[in-house]
């Protein structure tokens, strides 16, 4: 079987809508698929939908942004197949209201720098919970100010250090998901460690047992990082 486990959708910063990503998984053969939005299962019930209409098992999921307070650092959680989601969607929920915050601030300090107006962003965060840093991007490039959306400008205006535009967004200590995580029966398994620099925290994790995998293939792990 051939499948992916990692996909965001425009519910959070994905660039295709629920039907779109199905309908793709099914032009390039996969047999599943699991949605792992950021911070939310908002997705799953209608994705639950598209998949058996298009002949694509689905793996229910999000992907949980955490802080690894030890290290200063973030990180993500991949969390398959939650039995019960009480706890989870409470947790999520305080993490989309600080990013919505965040966001909301962001564009406008975006357009301290840049004549564009909140319109030129809206439309492409329209269908997401809130305002991404790729949605802002996307405005900038459609206005001409970059050609890439991880280049240069990203950097200048999104790094976590010294970003001009970053505003940030409050993550639940990693432990405290976790806990949160598998009190809900869901499979958590560390995403893309090579991102945000998270070998260490990985293996104190999978010593402790708390997590039951490592994202292995990713578009942003390196040779070194696999």
């Amino acid at each position: 079987m051939i499948g992916d486990l990692h996909c965001h959708s425009r519910i959070s910063d994905g660039s295709m809508g629920l039907e779109e990503l199905v309908a793709y998984a099914k032009r390039m053969g996969l047999d599943f698929l699991a949605v792992t939005d950021h911070d939310t299962m908002a997705g799953i019930k209608r994705a639950a939908v598209l998949c058996e209409r298009y002949g694509v098992s689905l793996i229910p999921g999000l992907e949980l942004s955490v802080l690894d307070k030890s290290r200063g650092r973030k990180a993500h959680i991949l969390c398959y197949l939650p039995d019960k989601t009480v706890l989870i969607d409470a947790m999520c929920s305080k993490i989309i209201n600080s990013r919505a915050k965040a966001g909301t601030q962001m564009l406008k300090n975006v357009m301290r720098f840049f004549p564009i107006i909140a319109e030129n962003v809206l439309k492409f965060s329209q269908g997401s919970l809130c305002i991404y840093k790729q949605h802002l991007m996307c405005a900038l490039m459609e206005a001409g100010y970059t050609g890439e959306m991880y280049g240069d400008l990203y950097r200048e205006l999104f790094d976590e250090k010294d970003g001009s535009c970053y505003e940030p967004v409050e993550y639940p200590d990693v432990y405290d998901a976790l806990r949160v995580v598998l009190s809900s029966g869901a499979i958590p398994v560390l995403a893309h460690p090579g991102v945000y620099q998270s070998f260490e925290l990985a293996e104190e994790l999978a010593k402790k047992k708390l997590i039951r995998g490592i994202e292995y293939y990713h578009p942003k792990n390196t040779n070194r990082d696999t």
